[in-house]
């Protein structure tokens, strides 16, 4: 029986390796880059339907509870939580004791109030990147362009 030596790699068959390569991670990194503003549009978007529900179900609620358009009830109780609201709209007002209770959850955000708008940005610093609901007209507006 003969024996064989073992050879390794040429060089032309690394060099084309490391070629393929390269050109692989230069057509992945950006799509990559492009995925994480996709997830954090997708993350403020999951979150402005968080609160246009929150705000529908503390307005039925408002109204469940026998108040009404002339009514000045601020307060009613969501899933045994108080939750302070605009009296005659039922909606959450844009403070903590509001929109804040009636999410009950902000997993990955960090909110900031200052009635009557409530501002939520991501625990990551991401600058130009957030949302913010305004209960004087109930409106949820988000800000992408440093996403």
């Amino acid at each position: 029986m003969k024996n064989k030596k073992m050879q390794g790699f040429t060089m032309i068959e690394l060099i084309v390796v490391i070629a393929i390569i390269g050109i692989l991670a230069a057509i992945a990194v950006p799509r990559f880059i492009t995925q994480t503003t996709n997830a954090r549009i997708a993350a403020l978007n999951g979150l402005a339907g968080a609160i246009n529900s929150a705000v529908e179900l503390a307005q039925a609620e408002y109204v469940a509870e026998g108040n009404s358009s002339a009514s000045s009830a601020t307060s009613i109780t969501m899933n045994g939580t108080a939750v302070t609201v605009d009296a005659g709209t039922g909606r959450p007002t844009g403070a903590a004791a509001g929109i804040g209770a009636a999410l009950q959850t902000l997993s990955g955000f960090t909110p900031t109030y200052a009635a009557p708008v409530a501002t939520y940005n991501f625990t990551t610093t991401v600058t130009n990147c957030s949302l913010t609901y305004n209960d004087t007209s109930g409106a949820v507006a988000i800000t992408s362009t440093g996403c």
